[in-house]
């Protein structure tokens, strides 16, 4: 027995059961289900969560870290600088430059822009001046001195490149390609003592080769960074235990995607079941969010995401429900016993007389949500498994309905909140076995629907308070748009950093 349901212009046919609607494991699938398994034609893993940084983010992502440097460069120690100085030919100087701390920085903006040629960036200052004091340590022969400096190094310049990759668990991977240091000039002058004249004197003499010291520092300062970072990466979960019944994935799926004005990343983007561990009987269809220049950050979601999480919940077991009288609030005139069921189901009074009833409700099938640029719509394929309970506690089946129903929703961000509302496009109720007999369900589905009026004005007084945009501990999203397209939905966004 087939029902046609109209789909937003297009006709879903729900079927009991044909031999063409099975697939392994699973007791019916829905043809629409079916069309969207065998449409999908992609060639390896594609992802269902895209991330996209503008060049708008990046310049903001760097004047707003050159502002956090400029504040923290008082609180810095510097690495140690160590070297030594020929002095004649009874041997060398060796010297330590520590505790070195910065007390004046002229910072400039640096640069940095997306290079495509090697997937990653590329970033340079130059221009730069500091003035730092700190403790001096010499050794000549047996002879050990120490004493105070201050060292002015100008016109530091710095440029260095980094490329994104992606490791074999699906981290985002940084190294550094390159890096070029170039100081313009070092004044150090040095005090205490005899001793500190002496090593002033073979300062002076050997200017380059300190300077030489200190662009070294830089740069092996910066890869040390980078290799840090690129820790801090492999370190993060690419996993994420959502609840006790689903898991999400997030590692890449593929390499960075950089061009001159954006970097593009893929994320798997899926939910599974932790009880069952079950992919999806459906694939990740390609999609390409649109450029967004004059936002920051760009998110899109596919719907692939979405009914993965359905699927993983309802392999888990999530989407029934057992309802009984004490459930139903008193101001509703509604009773789960068979005397007043009786109205609805004639026979019921006479089989089972005087009897409480309860309610198994469930999902035949895994709900599936379908992304359109006007609406996302959602099928739900459901039954209601009706029992009489005997003053023992025995349960006797009575009758199973299917109830299939199609919603539509809508979904926007106002006022720093996301927002929406839901309507009922078609509901068909119909009886799939009965125990007492067939009857005629017309009475059943208009009170089916009657319900389904009143908790859809309750869902969209809530949705239509929206709930609060996400918001980390020291960044906050504004100027948010929610855009819906054919398959996916895109959030695109600016971002305002709270440093302390």
């Amino acid at each position: 027995m087939c029902s046609k349901v109209d789909f937003h212009g297009t006709y879903t046919q729900f079927c009991s059961a044909s031999a063409h609607s099975r697939l392994p494991g699973r007791k019916m699938l829905p043809p629409f289900i079916t069309l969207l398994i065998f449409l999908s034609c992609t060639c390896g893993e594609n992802p269902a969560v895209r991330f996209i940084l503008t060049d708008k983010g990046l310049q903001y992502g760097k004047h707003v870290g050159a502002g956090w440097v400029q504040d923290k460069l008082g609180l810095i120690t510097l690495p140690d600088i160590i070297g030594e100085i020929p002095i004649s030919i009874f041997g060398t100087l060796d010297y330590t430059l520590t505790g070195t701390t910065i007390t004046k920085c002229d910072f400039p903006e640096p640069f940095v822009e997306f290079d495509q040629n090697v997937t990653g960036f590329k970033t340079s200052i130059s221009g730069l001046s500091v003035a730092m004091t700190g403790s001096w340590m010499t050794q000549y022969l047996l002879i050990e001195s120490t004493g105070s400096f201050n060292i002015a190094v100008f016109g530091v310049a710095v440029t260095s490149v980094l490329k994104l990759g992606k490791d074999a668990d699906g981290h985002l991977s940084i190294a550094c390609v390159s890096c070029d240091a170039n100081v313009g000039d070092v004044d150090l002058q040095v005090n205490g003592g005899i001793s500190a004249w002496i090593f002033q004197h073979a300062v002076n003499h050997y200017k380059e080769q300190i300077r030489s010291k200190i662009e070294g520092r830089i740069c092996s300062g910066v890869k040390e960074f980078i290799i840090n970072m690129e820790h801090h990466l492999e370190a993060m979960n690419v996993s994420f235990d959502v609840d006790q019944y689903v898991t999400l994935e997030l590692p890449l799926t593929g390499l960075p995607d950089v061009s001159t004005s954006s970097l593009n990343l893929g994320f798997k983007g899926e939910f599974y079941s932790t009880r069952t561990h079950k992919d999806p009987p459906f694939e990740a269809q390609l999609f390409a969010v649109p450029q967004q220049p004059d936002y920051m950050l760009s998110v899109g979601l596919s719907e692939y995401t979405v009914n993965s999480a359905s699927y993983g919940y309802y392999s888990s077991g999530l989407f029934q429900v057992h309802v009984n009288d004490s459930m139903i609030p008193p101001y509703i005139p509604v009773r789960l016993n068979t005397s007043y069921m009786g109205h609805l189901v004639p026979q019921l009074p006479k089989m089972f007389p005087g009897l409480m009833m309860n309610l198994q409700v469930y999902a035949r099938e895994f709900p599936l949500f379908l992304f359109h640029p006007a609406a996302v719509s959602l099928g739900v394929l459901g039954a209601i498994k009706a029992f009489a309970i005997q003053p023992n506690g025995t349960k006797i089946p009575l009758f199973t309905l299917n109830v299939d129903s199609e919603f539509s929703s809508e979904a926007w961000i106002a006022g720093g909140k996301l927002k929406g509302s839901v309507g009922m496009s078609n509901l068909t109720l119909t009886l799939a076995s009965s125990e007492v007999g067939s009857f005629k369900t017309d009475a059943l589905e208009r009170l089916v629907r009657m319900g389904s009026v009143v908790v859809m004005m309750e869902l969209n007084k809530r949705l239509g308070n929206g709930v609060d945009l996400p918001r980390m501990k020291q960044a906050e999203l504004v100027n948010t748009v929610l855009e819906q397209y054919e398959g996916f939905i895109s959030i695109s966004t600016d971002a305002q950093i709270l440093l302390t």
